[in-house]
């Protein structure tokens, strides 16, 4: 499980070899409900036990579950009863681009050229066209998108390739290694068991050695 939060969310797991994605009618209704809307799929055929999920938004999904399962030892015969390792990475706020090529609202917007900033007005879908005209008396218009801090005004020098927005990007990649062990359901009782039976002799030692006390103590006393 990898949690991060933010704007936009991504995120990459790999197990070894063996592990898949669990089917739907594997997930419980619980897991199912915490992770709709997040479509989880295998990174390749090839390597089937590498999952990747995003970009997402990261307001609404601050968790992101992977339901997996792992190989039957009785029925694959590489697979044993030990401890095997994996890696989660978590990636926030780096959705920078979209499928299509644009930018998203995770970048630094620059001038497209250098001049004076004549104008700055907000368009119906609450983006900022910023309108720069250059010494030649070319004008040239430019969208940043709603919700970025813009750090020119009217009246501005801007230089190409200028910034024209405040860095909105505050995000940043995690990883984790950590381990599953795969336990037999057989041994772990086994081992309860086992631990019972020297609970049970070690209380049955003291209760014995308390019993030989009080026959001396009686012996003694006679």
């Amino acid at each position: 499980m990898v949690k991060k939060t933010g704007l936009n969310v991504g995120g990459i797991l790999i197990l070894p070899k063996g592990f898949k994605l669990a089917a739907k009618n594997q997930i419980s209704p619980e897991i199912k409900a915490k992770n709709k809307g997040v479509f989880i799929s295998p990174y390749s055929s090839e390597f089937d036990n590498i999952f990747v999920v995003g970009p997402i938004a990261g307001k609404k999904h601050q968790e992101l579950i992977f339901p997996v399962v792992s190989p039957d030892p009785e029925k694959d015969s590489d697979v044993k009863y030990l401890t095997y390792p994996f890696y989660a990475g978590g990636n926030r706020g780096r959705g920078q681009v979209y499928p299509t090529g644009e930018k998203s609202n995770l970048n630094i917007f620059g001038a497209t050229q250098a001049g004076q900033i004549t104008s700055i007005t907000t368009t119906e879908k609450g983006e900022a066209n910023i309108v720069i005209v250059n010494s030649s008396g070319v004008k040239t218009e430019q969208i940043v998108p709603k919700g970025l801090d813009l750090t020119v005004k009217s009246g501005d020098i801007v230089k190409t390739e200028q910034a024209l927005n405040a860095d909105p990007n505050v995000g940043g990649f995690g990883q984790e290694e950590s381990e599953i062990v795969l336990q037999s359901p057989a041994r772990i009782i086994g081992y309860l068991a086992f631990c019972f039976c020297v609970l049970i002799t070690q209380i049955l030692l003291v209760l014995k050695k308390k019993q030989f006390e009080k026959v001396q103590a009686a012996e003694l006393n006679f």
